[in-house]
């Protein structure tokens, strides 16, 4: 692969693409006016302008460990592992941050770069289906640089096993040619630091997996966190907004620091339009319900697989691809979108037949359950199999 000319974004930091897909960002050149440094990686699409969603969301990220809020064990087991490497004079083990989409891994991968002030190397797994591909990214890789490797999981087999030498050995083995006269020629690289993301952790080969010395798992966010994370936004978007407002985007948010904000700009939005311009409690009440998003935090796709579930199929059980094709949508999304906050509060169960809807479904929607389900305080499931799969 070409690298491509080096070019500056517009807060004044210098971008390195290899490739429309991976991005390098060296964004600890600017200084704020007291002169302290501003150790902040952006993320900045090579090749194409960032459109303002994406600009703003860069901008909500927090730059330091100190500044990112919830994930207590995660956040000071993180800071153990940068702190004690710094002491060394030695770069950190390789991280794995897994967890479902939108609770920080990629804003955590940043900070360890900003927490180390070493580039990172932005990239993800769909993209390198190759070891040619690894092989560029990898041999361009200054010292304790950090390379953040997005869904991890799904990179190919064979750049898998390049990468399980190059994280331990820091050496990779090049081919050239094909056939009895091919080469393998050893290539050293520098000690670098891989930040692997990944929302299927389980996918991961077990190689792979224990090439990571450090492991953390993100979990949803209380209200209590989202309500922190809200009033930093507000503040940083200039958006005046008052508590009970925020307490209500809080509580649709589904415990995912993403939805909250982008539902908090969806308000900010509403109240510029049609309200005092004031995100208040009724200025959340009415945009959150202009965007289908209810009481429960649940929105259309999530409505619609409850409806599927308790209409058409009397509460289930009803195996995943036939819930899709009810919905319209695909079965991925119905397992990586709906499905993991259904069951978390509740809504939905996972049996060994399928999906089932659980009694507060049924009252969500204002539907009388069958009587199997009236008498009973929880949803009989058959666990013949000996666990709950599905």
């Amino acid at each position: 692969m070409r690298p491509t000319d080096t070019s500056e974004d517009d807060a004044g930091g210098s971008v390195r693409g290899f490739r429309s897909d991976i991005v390098e960002v060296d964004g600890f050149d600017d200084r704020a006016e007291d002169g302290s440094l501003d150790a902040t990686a952006r993320i900045v699409d090579a090749g194409a302008d960032s459109d303002d969603e994406r600009v703003v969301e860069a901008a909500l990220r927090p730059k330091r460990l100190s500044e990112f809020p919830g994930q207590a064990r995660v956040r000071d087991q993180l800071s153990l592992v940068l702190e004690a490497a710094r002491r060394r004079g030695s770069v950190p083990d390789h991280i794995l941050l897994s967890g479902p989409p939108g609770l920080g891994k990629t804003t955590l991968a940043l900070i360890v770069a900003a927490e180390l002030e070493r580039p990172i190397r932005i990239t993800s797994g769909p993209a390198i289906q190759h070891a040619g591909d690894l092989a560029a990214v990898l041999s361009s890789l200054d010292e304790g640089e950090v390379l953040f490797l997005d869904e991890i999981h799904r990179m190919s087999r064979s750049a898998e096993e390049m990468l399980y030498l190059a994280m331990e050995d820091f050496r990779v083995d090049v081919i050239v040619g094909k056939g009895p006269g091919a080469t393998a020629i050893p290539l050293e690289l520098p000690p670098f630091t891989v930040v692997g993301a990944t929302t299927r952790s389980g996918l991961l080969p077990a190689p792979l997996r224990d090439r990571f010395g450090f492991t953390g798992h993100l979990d949803y966010y209380d209200a209590a966190d989202l309500t922190t994370i809200l009033r930093r936004s507000a503040g940083l978007l200039g958006v005046d907004a008052d508590e009970n407002g925020i307490a209500e985007i809080a509580g649709r948010s589904r415990g995912t620091p993403r939805i909250a904000n982008r539902l908090l700009r969806r308000v900010r939005d509403w109240a510029q339009v049609h309200g005092s311009g004031r995100v208040d409690l009724e200025a959340a009440h009415e945009a959150l319900g202009l965007f289908d998003v209810d009481d429960a935090g649940l929105d259309r796709l999530d409505r619609a697989v409850l409806d599927a579930l308790c209409r058409r199929f009397g509460g289930g059980p009803v195996g995943l691809s036939t819930l899709a094709i009810a919905v319209g949508e695909e079965s991925d999304t119905v397992e990586t979108v709906a499905e993991p906050y259904l069951v978390r509060e509740g809504f939905m169960v996972r049996t060994p037949r399928g999906r089932a809807a659980s009694p507060r479904a049924w009252s969500h929607l204002g539907l009388t359950p069958p009587k199997e389900f009236a008498t009973q305080d929880a949803l009989p499931l058959d666990d013949s199999v000996g666990r709950l799969g599905g």
